[in-house]
């Protein structure tokens, strides 16, 4: 959807709303008013994919906007994204000067209740771009003695995780719930940059989730160069250049069982969703969701999203939106099922 689709006349309280023109007027002078910035808000420490993915957008995305107001990005970590995701529903100015890239796993989150301190509802938040969208993946670093997911059913496998509402904490339970896998949770790291530390220490020997997308610009050489092994992929397909990875959606399991990969794989497809707060003046999220429309296809954008080597795959803010109500609106005795298989047993869990 584009700023184009608000040319029709709309009838709201006996009143007609602005024209097109009238309304990117207002937009334009609300985003060009002196000191105006717009922040960016990044549910983790530096240095991961969010963080460098939401970098290259705040470097970009303004100049398309009316007005052209500065991006600032700030670093807000905690609880798995859920800190940031919260002070976006419930704390930020509900006006357009306040976008983050969310947590992929707090839909999922969200349709299952699993964590009782995230406090908002992603069906009101205005949904801007799927920036990019790429299969998760569990990987094992390299010196562990766990190579393949059939290993992993045989052997306890530590994994790195940020939190109970977190996808690092999700995937790996779901796993060992529904496929018998014996990963056990370390739960404490702020971030994905702090448990790839961590693999590399020797703290933990695997990750429990991150983009494929997200590896290929953050740590561009450790799957290429076998420094993690991925032993499976969540997504609907597989990734291209992961074509011996086991997907999800084609592992041999009980029929009954099928939907929750299905539930899985549709959730993966959230990918970095951008939004902006409830409440949101139509005219300034139409204005948005153009400018990013714009700026993907911008050779400046194109061509430091290459050195940055961050792979952008977008969806509209209109199919984001109707995957999270999807994913949120699963009937109830699937959700029944899906909570009980992502919540991790007591021994599958060290704090």
């Amino acid at each position: 959807m584009t700023i184009r689709i608000v040319r029709a006349t709309i009838i709201c309280g006996g009143m007609l709303l602005p024209t097109t023109a009238a309304y990117a007027n207002a937009v334009q002078d609300f985003y060009a008013g002196q000191g105006k910035q717009i922040k960016f808000i990044i549910r983790t420490t530096p240095g991961g994919g969010y963080d460098l993915l939401t970098r290259l957008l705040t470097r970009h995305m303004g100049k398309f906007i009316p007005g052209e107001p500065a991006l600032t990005p700030i670093n807000m970590p905690g609880g798995g994204g859920i800190v940031a995701a919260n002070y976006l529903a419930q704390v930020a100015p509900r006006d357009g000067t306040v976008l983050s890239i969310f947590s992929q796993g707090l839909a999922s989150d969200q349709a299952l209740g699993l964590s009782p301190q995230f406090r908002s509802d992603r069906r009101q938040i205005n949904w801007i771009a799927n920036v990019t969208y790429s299969n998760q993946l569990l990987v094992i670093y390299h010196t562990s003695a766990t190579k393949t997911l059939e290993d992993a059913k045989g052997r306890v496998t530590t994994i790195g995780a940020s939190g109970a509402g977190s996808a690092s904490t999700q995937y790996p339970a779901f796993f060992n719930n529904v496929l018998g896998t014996k990963f056990k949770m370390i739960f404490g790291y702020p971030g994905g940059p702090e448990i790839d530390l961590a693999m590399e220490k020797g703290e933990v020997e695997g990750r429990g989730t991150n983009p494929y997308t997200d590896y290929m610009s953050a740590k561009p050489t450790w799957i290429p160069q076998k420094i993690v092994i991925p032993l499976i992929q969540t997504g609907i397909v597989k990734e291209p250049a992961l074509p011996d990875v086991p997907l999800l959606l084609d592992l041999p399991v009980k029929e009954a069982d099928r939907p929750l990969l299905e539930f899985m794989s549709r959730s993966a497809a959230v990918g970095r969703p951008l939004g902006t707060t409830p409440g949101v003046p139509a005219e300034r999220v139409a204005a948005l969701r153009h400018a990013f429309e714009a700026m993907i296809k911008n050779p400046e954008f194109i061509a430091d999203a290459a050195r940055s080597q961050v792979d952008i795959r977008p969806m509209t803010g209109a199919q984001l939106d109707k995957l999270i109500r999807e994913i949120i609106d699963t009937p109830e005795d699937i959700r029944v099922r899906i909570k009980r298989a992502l919540e991790p047993l007591d021994g599958d869990v060290m704090r």
